[in-house]
C-alpha cells in the first residue's frame, strides 16, 4: 500500500511501515559503497538492485555515469506502476527513461536462480533486512540458499551490498559460511540503519568459483 502522510509517501506492507520519501540517504549510500568497493578496475559495471522501493537507489545509480547497466528487480507490480504512472514518478521518471535502466518484474530469488546475466554489484534493499522481514518468504533471500544464488550471479571481484535495519551478527556468520569474507561493521549516520562492510580477495580460482567482495549495509 502507498500511503500519503503529510507531504510524504509511505510504503506499507502487511500493516508495517517499510520506507518513505523523507530522506533516502541510506538507499543512496547502498549504491555508493558498492561502487566504491569495486574500485577503478571495473569498466562500465553492471549493478543489480534488489527492490525498487520509492526509487532512491535507482535514481542515485542513474545519476552516476560510471554504471554501464542498471537492472532493478521488483516483484510487486503495484510498486512498478507507482513509478511508471503514479505518485512516485516524480522521483524516478528520469532514471526510468535512462537507456541503461531495466526494470524486471520478478521475485528476486527466482530471478537469481533463472537469469543468465552476471553482475559486478548486487545491492539488496529487500524488506527491512535479514533479521526483520515483514513478508515471510523474503527470509529465503537471506538464507544460505539465497546467498548462494547471489554469489552465482556475481562476477569475479563483484560486490554484494545488503541494507540492514539493525546489527546482525547471525547474518554475518551466514555470509561467512556462504563464502563471503572480510566483514567490518560500520554504523550508518542515520538512526536505524546499520552497515557492515565486507571485502575478500576476489578472484576466480581453478574451479571457476567466484569469491565476491561483500558489503552488509
Amino acid at each position: 500500500m502507498l500511503r500519503r502522510h503529510g507531504g510524504l509517501l509511505q510504503i506499507i506492507a502487511n500493516g508495517c511501515f517499510l520506507m518513505d520519501t523523507s530522506d533516502g540517504r541510506s538507499e543512496r549510500r547502498l549504491v555508493d559503497v558498492a561502487l566504491a568497493a569495486l574500485g577503478p578496475r571495473a569498466a562500465d559495471p553492471h549493478v543489480l538492485i534488489g527492490g525498487l522501493g520509492v526509487g532512491f537507489s535507482l535514481a542515485h545509480a542513474a545519476g552516476q555515469s560510471r554504471w554501464g547497466r542498471i537492472t532493478v528487480v521488483e516483484r510487486e507490480p503495484a510498486v512498478i506502476d507507482w513509478h511508471r504512472a503514479g505518485p512516485l514518478a516524480a522521483l524516478s521518471a528520469k532514471a526510468l527513461a535512462d537507456p541503461r535502466t531495466e526494470i524486471v518484474e520478478a521475485d528476486l530469488v527466482r530471478y537469481l536462480d533463472e537469469t543468465s546475466d552476471t553482475f559486478d554489484a548486487l545491492c539488496l534493499d529487500i524488506d527491512n533486512g535479514p533479521d526483520w522481514t515483514v513478508t515471510e518468504d523474503n527470509e529465503e533471500l537471506y538464507a544460505p540458499s539465497g546467498l548462494a544464488a547471489c554469489a552465482r550471479v556475481l562476477r569475479p571481484g563483484g560486490v554484494l551490498a545488503v541494507w540492514s535495519a539493525k546489527p546482525s551478527p547471525e547474518f554475518e556468520e551466514t555470509l561467512w559460511n556462504a563464502g563471503f569474507q572480510g566483514c567490518v561493521p560500520k554504523r550508518s549516520p542515520l538512526p536505524g540503519a546499520f552497515r557492515t562492510s565486507c571485502t575478500s580477495a576476489s578472484a576466480l580460482d581453478s574451479k571457476a568459483v567466484v569469491t565476491p567482495r561483500t558489503l552488509l549495509l
